[in-house]
């Protein structure tokens, strides 16, 4: 587009051809893509540029404003007494995920309590224990106990005096009927303010129905991202928050139990796209 005076259908399909590949590449589901540039082409061909605007500046504003509109959908999760519940498949990092908002909570001034109410994998509660010592919050759990809403509701009971608690739910390898039926049970008990799916980051097109099928049992209200340190862009949080509409609130960006941080749209835009550096592209979309 540099030096060109005006937008054309042609131009405008080229700058988006690159665009489109960007997010596929992601992890993007095809759909919202589609329909994403579709608004990017619809906007490109209906508003002026503002004064003192290039053509290309114009473009980029717009495409950066419609793909930031897609994830900043929310604040992130509110600093105030709440019951949080986590929930995910296996292998996604729930576990310490609950350890590290644990910590973020604590470090912020609030008494936690953490209840393990994964009574499927053996080692979970273990697990967690270890993460509560390791940032200095208490722990309950019932080993041998098959009830998890049981489980759930003398851990309620028990950290009534705390300010944040936060469950860590079983997981499974796919979703299976009674992990539904479970965490349903559990939220009945819990009453939880925030129902947080935890999604690998490197979990894809996968992303979308996970989210659906979690959303539809228990409301999915947060999404936090794991493993984002890795070569994942995340595209698939895309899909999940637009299957949700719930809002992407903490990524994970390794495995110490600090590295937990606050969801920022414009920095995870520049990821996905492979850009290094949005400050500008962010001037001019202000």
């Amino acid at each position: 587009l540099s030096g060109r005076a005006q937008l054309t259908e042609a131009n405008i399909q080229d700058a988006l051809r690159e665009v489109r590949l960007a997010l596929l590449e992601a992890d993007v589901n095809v759909k919202l893509v589609l329909e994403l540039t579709n608004r990017v082409k619809d906007r490109a061909k209906n508003e002026a540029p503002p004064a003192g605007k290039s053509i290309k500046q114009h473009l980029m504003r717009i495409i950066y404003e419609e793909l930031v509109r897609l994830v900043d959908n929310g604040e992130g999760l509110q600093m105030k007494p709440q019951t949080i519940m986590m929930v995910g498949l296996y292998g996604q990092g729930k576990t310490t995920t609950t350890g590290k908002l644990a910590l973020y909570f604590s470090k912020k001034g609030f008494s936690v309590g953490l209840i393990g109410a994964d009574i499927y994998r053996p080692a979970a509660l273990d697990q967690l224990k270890q993460l509560g010592e390791k940032v200095g919050v208490e722990v309950y759990g019932e080993p041998g106990q098959k009830d998890a809403a049981l489980i759930v509701q003398h851990g309620m009971e028990r950290f009534k005096d705390k300010k944040i608690v936060i469950i860590d739910t079983s997981g499974r390898h796919a979703l299976e009927d009674d992990l539904i039926d479970e965490i349903k049970r559990i939220s009945q008990v819990a009453k939880p303010d925030e129902r947080v799916l935890v999604l690998d980051s490197q979990v894809g097109q996968q992303a979308g129905p996970q989210a659906e099928a979690f959303h539809a049992a228990v409301g999915v209200t947060g999404v936090i991202l794991t493993k984002m340190d890795g070569t994942a862009k995340g595209g698939g949080a895309i899909s999940a928050t637009s299957k949700t509409n719930a809002r992407i609130v903490f990524i994970g960006t390794g495995e110490h139990i600090r590295d937990l941080e606050p969801f920022d749209a414009n920095r995870f835009i520049s990821r996905l796209l492979g850009m290094g550096d949005m400050s500008a592209l962010m001037e001019m979309a202000t």
